[in-house]
């Protein structure tokens, strides 16, 4: 099977790349120096050219308070590179793995939500994602829409690797207490959209859609740090922990407008497609060992 990934540097991006070759599959990495997907026409010659049994689509734009000042950028690669993407791949019967975020959600409801909740993104970032989904839903009918919760990994910028910093800068770290999802792990993404492509490619059937996958359990970012900090420690990653004190999200001021919550019912992929929610605290022990060891 061989597997194209676009945005193949990114945090899911390079966890596909490093798994799919371990698993011994075709894996054909494509970051925007070889493929922009904001060029509708490359989209097109690429994937006319390379004939991949899978596209997996890593490539986004996640700044979500620069995408408030840089909007054009962010629906370029959020949802016009997208839809070039489905449109190719349906020219091409090709089925299309996309990774969409949490953020489509307002953040408003008390329970979590499930995948025919009504999305109502309140930031641009969050909409311009949603739009690509929508795209995609409405050009192609063999697509896994997987929409996931605060991406963390050894690779790229996030949030572990920022507490980590502040953590050896600062005594107190003041972190919001009132914002809650499920941290996950992006090796945990990339086997389970690799597990589904090779189900698919084993003559499979699948149910195209829309699916939740997140860390549990549930966290605030104020958890979250907390957590990361003390494993940190243990693990001989950081050599002092400083305080961690919350806050409110009033008292943290962003460019960008943040749901309170985004917890994701992961029932359907469990009962469908028999995927089970990681542990993100087993999983963060795992990612801090690597940071470690590099």
């Amino acid at each position: 099977m061989r597997i194209l990934v676009t945005g193949a540097k990114g945090q899911v991006g390079s966890e596909l790349i490093q798994q799919g070759e371990r698993l011994g599959l075709q894996m054909l990495g494509a970051d925007r120096a070889e493929l922009d997907i904001t060029h509708r026409n490359a989209v097109h010659s690429y994937i006319q050219v390379q004939q991949p049994d899978i596209v997996i689509n890593a490539a986004a734009y996640t700044a979500v308070d620069r995408a408030e000042s840089e909007s054009d950028l962010a629906y370029a690669i959020n949802r016009d590179g997208v839809t070039y993407l489905a449109q190719a791949c349906s020219e091409n019967d090709i089925p299309l793995f996309h990774i969409s975020t949490d953020y489509v959600f307002d953040g408003n409801r008390r329970g979590s939500y499930s995948e025919t909740d009504l999305s109502n993104p309140i930031n641009t970032y969050g909409n311009s994602k949603l739009e690509g989904d929508n795209s995609i839903e409405s050009i192609l009918k063999k697509h896994i829409i997987l929409r996931v919760s605060w991406v963390f990994g050894a690779n790229g910028n996030n949030f572990v690797k920022t507490i980590l910093r502040l953590g050896r800068e600062r005594d107190v770290i003041r972190v919001v207490s009132d914002q809650y999802g499920g941290p996950t792990w992006a090796g945990a993404i990339a086997c389970t959209l690799l597990s589904i492509a090779k189900r698919w490619d084993n003559g499979e059937d699948i149910l195209w859609g829309t699916y939740h996958y997140s860390g549990q359990p549930t966290a605030s970012w104020y958890t979250f740090a907390k957590t990361i900090l003390e494993q940190a420690e243990k693990l001989g990653v950081i050599d002092n922990r400083p305080n961690v004190e919350p806050i409110t999200t009033s008292e943290y001021s962003t460019m960008a407008q943040r749901p309170l919550n985004t917890v994701l019912n992961c029932q359907k992929i469990a009962e469908v497609l028999n995927v089970t929610q990681p542990d993100w605290r087993t999983d963060l022990s795992q990612v801090l060992t690597n940071l470690r060891a590099q």
